[in-house]
């Protein structure tokens, strides 16, 4: 499908801009990685993406740049949403960025990816994307690339992307028809919204399993932790040497190897699968919060209830990793031992706790969408 412009341009109003990606911060100390990622971005933004705009009469806008009032989260999503084009700067596949990016693509309005050159993230490094550099003629040759495929773009039209053309059954808001010979017959293989939603539920059946390995991994080792603890208590009692006190803690240091290795080896592809899944189903639950309950159609409630059920599981895990985290942490000093068993622990609790804030915010959007829909 080819998306134009043209019609926006007809009705002689501006062509609408909005410019996502990393933003850093401002206020952070000079020096700082904050305050540097911050001074590299606005420079692109101002020396690459504003003068490139400009030739073609458009001007830009950034997240940090919007002057009205109101919530911040909404504005963005409103830009991202409505705006004629979007530009997004993917560099380091900042997951602000990722979520916003997928939000735009369901829309099949034109978008135009940047990123620095080695910082693609792997999830969308088949995407045509205009890579730059942060010399200065890197940077100059970015922003004529870009002038380029404005001017493309705005004449011929923007060719819709992969994500867009999965999701066909969205039209262009200004309804623009598809282009000659543009039909499903032509793409009978590619998958339509049921089994994106299909292809999501996979990847968080997969989490689910995940988490009960999680969680019976867990159980043996506080069984074992129970087992060798009474027998460690015993001999500390009967006042034997110590030598035979550290044989103790060897033996239970060897119980608990194998599903402590099991335990971090769990959480790490729990969590990889996690941050992957995360900007598809945040796209996803966008595009249900957009689409009327009545025109949800089948699959729309078994997902969003899936993602409610998901986070009772995630609790229940919680439950026995946050103490099994302090008491692995209260052993470390103890002997040599225990210090690899523990650390995977201690690892695997650090990782599984930085992403099931995600389960919680999915699951509280699903909840007030079904609330929505049976209200």
């Amino acid at each position: 499908m080819i998306t134009t412009l043209a019609a926006r341009d007809e009705q002689d109003r501006d062509v609408t801009c909005f410019v996502i990606g990393p933003i850093g911060n401002s206020y952070a100390p000079h020096g700082s990685p904050e305050r540097a990622a911050y001074e590299h971005h606005l420079r692109v933004f101002e020396q690459v993406i504003a003068p490139a705009c400009a030739r073609y009469g458009m001007t830009p806008l950034r997240a940090d740049r919007i002057a009205h009032a109101g919530d911040v989260n909404e504005q963005i999503c409103r830009h991202v949403i409505q705006s004629d084009l979007v530009i997004a700067d993917v560099t380091g596949g900042n997951p602000n960025v990722m979520y916003e990016l997928g939000l735009r693509h369901i829309t099949g309005k034109p978008t135009i990816h940047i990123g620095e050159h080695g910082q693609l993230p792997f999830d969308i490094a088949s995407i045509r994307t205009i890579h730059y550099e942060r010399s200065r003629s890197g940077l100059a040759d970015a922003r004529e690339t870009i002038e380029n495929a404005l001017e493309v773009g705005l004449r011929d039209g923007f060719e819709s992307l992969t994500p867009a053309r999965v999701l066909r059954g969205i039209q262009p808001a200004d309804g623009t028809p598809a282009a000659p010979g543009d039909t499903a017959e032509q793409d009978e293989e590619a998958p339509g919204l049921l089994d994106e939603f299909a292809a999501i539920e996979d990847g968080l059946e997969q989490v689910t399993e995940d988490m009960d390995t999680i969680t019976k991994a867990i159980e043996t080792i506080a069984a074992l932790t129970e087992q060798h603890g009474a027998e460690i208590a015993g001999l500390a009692q009967a006042h034997v040497p110590m030598s035979a006190r550290l044989a103790g803690l060897a033996r239970y240091a060897e119980s608990i190897s194998s599903p402590a290795d099991e335990l971090k080896d769990t959480a790490h592809a729990f969590a990889r699968r996690m941050t992957s899944l995360d900007s598809g189903v945040r796209a996803a639950l966008s595009l249900v919060e957009i689409t009327p309950p009545e025109e949800w159609g089948e699959g729309t409630d078994e997902f969003l209830r899936q993602l409610v059920d998901l986070e009772a599981t995630a609790q229940e895990s919680m439950a026995g990793l946050d103490g099994m985290g302090s008491a692995a942490d209260g052993l470390l000093s103890l002997s040599r031992h225990v210090r690899k068993p523990v650390k995977n622990i201690s690892a695997a609790v650090k990782q599984v706790v930085s992403v099931m804030a995600c389960v919680e915010e999915w699951a509280g959007k699903a909840r007030t969408l079904l609330e929505r829909a049976t209200g």
